[in-house]
């Protein structure tokens, strides 16, 4: 049970967590100040410098402090006050602007107060960003003893079954697999719930949710706190705000589509078929920086992964085709930098918090303008800098200038060298021929009888093939360490 007295935090409460969500929140506020100093003539409001200003109790302070979260970001600042006086939140902020610990706060700090089993309730759209968001009210409230369950697609119903039977005080889900379990599983039910929160609601409801969060809505209590979190508002969200809470706050920190301003943008305008060559080269071009690379399909992430490998470059595939588990495991090999590059559909563009990518390339650009703003999302993030480079090909240009009206801003040009580029094209090709063969290969496998042990998805046997291409690895000293060693 949580215990409503717990004095002291465990001294290995953050373990790893420290450093992954190390926020530059310092600059934030320095920010903060010059803007409200800086704004003509109107008063300047004295802005709170720490977590125990916003009126979050002594035990959660200290949570924050070992998580190296050193003071509130924005959206905290104008979410944390409003919630702790019990009011629903609509919480509108760019991506990487602290907006889980926005409502992680309130709600352990309502925990405290008044424990109880199956307390909240939170909405995500895609399985890895609830396993991230289980860390963090893992980390935030290990010593007051919070259990979380994280219900998502992909893994065995029974033994997530099991773990809700145990009744969790906080259920991370997406809303597909959540509903099956309350539809399925004895006993279990959100009658007594205190708080939805829907993360990044926009997406979920993009995602064609819409029926499941219908569903949910009905067998949840009416009397209940509700938080809607969410980059972009779009009219669907306006439709499930009306519905879903009662007279809210809204918390804007920017109301236009930004980008951060240490991100700096570019794109290449370049014809499709030489795609795969100028991806090389820019890889090579900037070798060393770690990067995303966003495709638009799952067989495009797989395929580019493959032809990447047998030029030696360590890439790595994330897509909704793979297996969890085998999702989570590409996710942790990229974090922990044994792979480079990570080759991405939009499944990895919302909320995933990895410190270091250096660079995020739309390979594929993204045909709704609003995902550009995520994509881009992933790097600069907590005051650090990042690089962008969307292709752009002749039959994108009309969803260019899109992405260019939203976000207010032309782009200038990435600077290639043309011939050098070309001068790849035979290499690239031969691994193009061997990247087809490869995916034929893996199709063929997946069709045969379960019995057959397969390991398709992360492809990592493609150190085979690499032997075949001119020249085994490719490029400055990229591909040490790629061979087949894991």
């Amino acid at each position: 049970m949580v215990s409503a007295h717990a004095q002291s935090i465990t001294e290995h409460a953050a373990g790893t967590m420290a450093e992954k969500h190390e926020r530059n929140e310092a600059e934030t506020n320095s920010e903060n100040e010059e803007k409200a100093e800086n704004s003509d003539g109107e008063e300047t409001v004295e802005k709170p410098h720490t977590f125990k200003d916003l009126g979050i109790t002594e035990v959660l302070c200290e949570a924050c402090d070992q998580l190296g979260w050193k003071s509130p970001t924005k959206i905290q600042i104008e979410a944390v006050p409003v919630a702790l006086e019990g009011r629903d939140v609509i919480g509108l902020a760019e991506t990487g602007s602290g907006k889980t610990g926005a409502f992680a706060l309130p709600i352990l700090q309502n925990l405290l107060s008044h424990p109880q089993r199956l307390h909240t309730l939170v909405l995500t759209p895609t399985r890895e960003l609830a396993f991230q968001i289980s860390e963090q009210f893992e980390a935030l409230g290990s010593s007051i003893g919070v259990k979380t369950a994280v219900v998502v697609g992909g893994i065995d119903m029974m033994s997530q079954s099991l773990v809700l039977a145990k009744k969790p005080h906080v259920v991370i889900a997406t809303p597909g697999r959540l509903i099956d379990h309350l539809e399925n599983t004895k006993g279990f039910n959100l009658r007594a719930l205190k708080f939805l929160v829907m993360d990044e609601a926009d997406r979920i409801l993009n995602m064609d949710f819409e029926s499941e969060v219908d569903k949910i809505l009905k067998v949840i209590p009416r009397d209940r706190r509700t938080f809607l979190f969410s980059a972009t508002m779009t009219k669907k969200v306006q439709k499930l705000q009306r519905a879903a809470l009662k007279d809210p706050v809204k918390c804007a920190v920017s109301t236009k589509y930004t980008t951060v301003e240490n991100l700096q943008q570019y794109y290449i305008f370049i014809p499709a078929k030489y795609k795969d060559c100028y991806l090389v080269s820019i890889l090579n071009e900037l070798a060393g920086n770690s990067f995303m690379v966003f495709t638009g399909t799952c067989n495009n992430a797989q395929r580019v992964a493959l032809l990447l490998r047998n030029l030696g470059i360590t890439a790595i595939p994330l897509h909704g085709q793979m297996s969890q588990n085998k999702r989570l495991g590409a996710l942790n090999k990229f974090k922990s930098k044994s792979r480079s590059v990570l080759l991405a559909t939009d499944v990895a563009s919302r909320g995933l918090d990895i410190p270091h990518v250096d660079c995020v390339i739309n390979f594929d650009i993204p045909t709704h303008s609003k995902d550009y703003i995520h994509r881009v999302g992933r790097t600069a993030r907590a005051g650090r800098s990042g690089k962008s480079i969307t292709f752009v090909t002749q039959y994108d240009v009309e969803l260019f200038q899109r992405i260019e009206s939203l976000i207010g801003k032309k782009l200038p040009a990435f600077p290639t060298q043309e011939e050098e580029v070309m001068m790849l094209v035979e290499r690239v090709s031969e691994a193009q021929r061997f990247a087809r063969m490869e995916m034929k290969e893996q199709g063929e496998k997946r069709k045969r009888p379960r019995g057959v042990e397969e390991d398709g998805d992360d492809a990592e046997q493609s150190s085979g093939v690499r032997k075949k291409v001119k020249g085994g690895t490719f490029g400055r000293g990229k591909g040490r360490g790629s061979r087949r060693g894991r």
